[in-house]
């Protein structure tokens, strides 16, 4: 199986920097928008058997081109959803961007019982993410989009997917709709295909400037 993660388009809360996990979560920017129009395009030679999204609205939002081209009906999975901030939620400061960072990457070093301040430790999260996969793989689809977030992404692939390099992805940015395709199953395990960090419709719908907290590289 063939997975295209892609991350969700630009939100309000991007642009601003504040860390927006809690549902329904908010829409997209005008960028936002022009970035989930160009995924089309991008994957419009495959043979796309289902997408899947959370249920932040977001998600349902960055499909909704790509769904109306191929004519399908996206599938709504709990488990892709973002890593929730707890205590850091809305939070826009350089301090709790820098310790959700933290948190969510010492989970994908092996550290899974470091709970982030209020919520969740990373085996819920992981296992979280991990049921979701067993979900999609169980349909028996050949090739699917699943549209997540930047520190879900960025943490489970970073921990479960060989061929990624978890100091690599710390330092690189996720842009919104950056995307990760991999391909394998749970039971085998599964493998890097291609790491796109930059949006996948082309560098002109790179945000200029924003202070992204989910995306952006942690700080040395």
């Amino acid at each position: 199986m063939r997975l295209s993660i892609l991350r969700h388009g630009q939100t309000p809360s991007n642009v601003i920097g504040l860390l927006d996990t809690a549902a329904p979560g908010p829409g997209l920017t005008p960028l936002g928008e022009r970035q989930a129009e160009a995924v089309p395009a991008v994957l419009r030679d495959r043979r796309i058997d289902a997408i899947v999204v959370s249920s932040l609205v977001r998600t349902r939002l960055t499909a909704a081109p790509l769904a109306g081209e191929l004519g399908l009906e996206p599938v709504v999975l709990e488990g892709v959803r973002e890593v929730e901030a707890g205590d850091l939620e809305m939070a826009g400061d350089p301090a709790a961007h820098q310790t959700y960072l933290d948190t969510v990457f010492a989970w994908a070093r092996g550290h899974v019982e470091r709970r982030m301040p209020g919520g969740f430790d990373g085996r819920a999260f992981l296992g979280r993410f991990d049921h979701a996969m067993e979900q999609i793989a169980a349909h028996g689809w050949d090739e699917v989009v699943v549209v997540s977030h930047g520190a879900a992404i960025r943490s489970w692939a970073s921990a479960r997917v060989a061929g990624v390099d978890v100091a690599e992805v710390e330092r690189t940015p996720l842009a919104n709709t950056g995307m990760v395709e991999i391909e394998g199953d749970p039971a085998s395990g599964w493998r890097l295909l291609d790491w796109t960090s930059g949006p996948v419709g082309g560098v002109h719908l790179t945000a200029l400037r924003e202070n992204d907290p989910t995306g952006e590289a942690v700080d040395a």
